[in-house]
């Protein structure tokens, strides 16, 4: 008799060469983003500039690799769900002992035991199973929109922290300057005080304004480290070294504005055509249509091929060495011919789902618009800020320069000094306002259109 090992180890390798044959990972995997490993964040740089910022987030900003993570998700789940349309195999055994008084048969058996080997294949099951493949891929397709959506906040997020940091930094030098005129103005009243030019009373008063100029830096310095923290956060980054949180890099870059212009109409085009929320909520339909087709199939028939291999051994009591084996094969089908209306009402699900898709995407739509329209309101109103800033700080400057002069040839009282300092160091300030919010709304116009960055690698 053909030994058991002879016969299971061609059809073992028969149905692995199959399966490997029907189902390629590669394929499967192409195009899917690589998850990053785990290893030990670097140390804090000496100079950080914004490519190296926005390079840095992509690799580590957790929103984003959580967003890679649910790509690997999906994956698995196309796996699963292929499985439904491959062969299935299971091998089954038992064994038992009984007394032999309690067996049937001549002579009387006192147990047996049974290898088996079932074998399915699903021919046809209503359309079901490619509709699930189907409805998998494009959950895959939406969850790498889902990536590209996450990446575009969060390189904004790492931008608009960025600027926020040489925003404070500007302003620690703009108080610093101001700190400065005034330490210089006391000193010029102390000299004219003891030259007798002018009472104690000027002496006080310059005191009490070099007095009153530290709270907005020692503000100004914290806002700065302030700033850091949540750049580092937006970064990704976490080493907690002692070194590392201590040190703190040059920042390199400044809230240079370059005037960008744009047309409404066109930018309005662009978001329609460019933003990844948009393009998922319609692969996001197309997935509900396929659930549709698979609510359908609950109605039709399903059809499978079965086969089975078995070898059984009986321990009868004078023959302990009888044996049988053997194989079947079988088509096996099944209709639901009546399920009291539950397929029909996952159809009506189904279909319902898909409308909610449709109206979701249409009123994203329209939400995205009302977001381009007010980027593009307020980029506008950042660039004549800017313009109207610089106006303010070219006159403050002047008239600073006049009240000193005038101040030192005596035709011109301490309050006007002090008044035209304060003024100053408020239009540089404003500037600066004007210069990171300009910033800031060209940045934030670029991610509604669905615009890439422009230190993000292509490809």
């Amino acid at each position: 008799m053909t030994s058991l090992r002879s016969v299971f180890r061609p059809l073992g390798f028969a149905l692995v060469a199959f399966c490997l044959q029907s189902f390629r990972p590669s394929a499967l995997a192409a195009g899917a983003p690589a998850v990053p490993a785990a290893v030990e964040p670097p140390p804090v740089p000496d100079v950080l500039d914004l490519p190296t910022a926005v390079k840095y987030a992509l690799e580590h900003n957790y929103s984003i690799l959580e967003a890679r993570e649910r790509i690997r998700q999906q994956e698995g789940l196309i796996v699963e769900i292929r499985a439904q349309a491959l062969p299935n195999a299971t091998l089954n055994s038992g064994y038992n002992r009984n007394e032999p008084s309690v067996s049937g048969g001549v002579p009387p058996a006192n147990g047996n035991w049974i290898i088996a080997l079932n074998v399915r294949q699903t021919l046809y099951s209503g359309g079901s199973i490619p509709a699930a493949i189907d409805a998998a891929r494009l959950a895959r397709a939406a969850a790498l929109l889902d990536l590209r959506t996450s990446i575009n906040n969060a390189l904004l997020d790492t931008r608009t922290k960025f600027y926020n940091v040489l925003f404070t930094r500007e302003q620690i030098r703009v108080q610093e300057e101001n700190l400065r005129l005034l330490t210089e103005q006391l000193q010029n009243v102390t000299d004219r005080f003891q030259a007798g030019t002018v009472s104690n009373f000027e002496v006080l008063t310059a005191k009490v304004q070099l007095a009153n100029a530290q709270p907005p830096l020692i503000t100004a310095r914290n806002a700065f480290r302030l700033a850091i923290d949540q750049l580092r956060q937006a970064l990704g980054y976490s080493n907690t070294t002692p070194e590392n949180l201590k040190k703190i890099p040059t920042f390199a870059g400044s809230l240079e504005v370059t005037p960008v212009t744009y047309d409404l109409t066109q930018a309005l085009e662009a978001a329609r055509v460019q933003r990844p929320e948009l393009q998922r909520l319609t692969v996001a339909e197309e997935a509900d249509q396929a659930n549709v087709t698979i609510a359908q199939a609950g109605g039709r028939p399903t059809v499978a091929l079965v086969g089975s291999y078995q070898y059984l051994q009986n321990l009868v009591v004078d023959r302990p060495n009888q044996t049988m084996d053997g194989w079947t094969v079988g088509l096996q089908g099944s209709w639901a011919i009546f399920d009291g209306r539950a397929t029909q009402g996952r159809i009506t699900q189904a279909k319902s789902l898909l409308e909610q898709a449709r109206l979701t995407r249409l009123d994203q739509t329209l939400s995205i618009e009302v977001q381009v329209r007010a980027a593009f309101s307020t980029l506008q109103q950042a660039g004549e800020l800017v313009d109207a800033a610089r106006q303010v700080v070219a006159q403050a400057e002047e008239a600073q320069r006049l009240a000193q002069a005038r101040f030192a040839a005596g035709t011109a009282t301490q309050l006007d000094q002090l008044t035209a300092d304060v003024a100053l160091t408020q239009a540089r300030n404003n500037e600066l306002s004007a210069d990171y919010n300009y910033n800031v709304a060209l940045a934030t116009l670029r991610t509604a259109l669905g615009e890439a960055d422009a230190y993000a690698p292509t490809g």
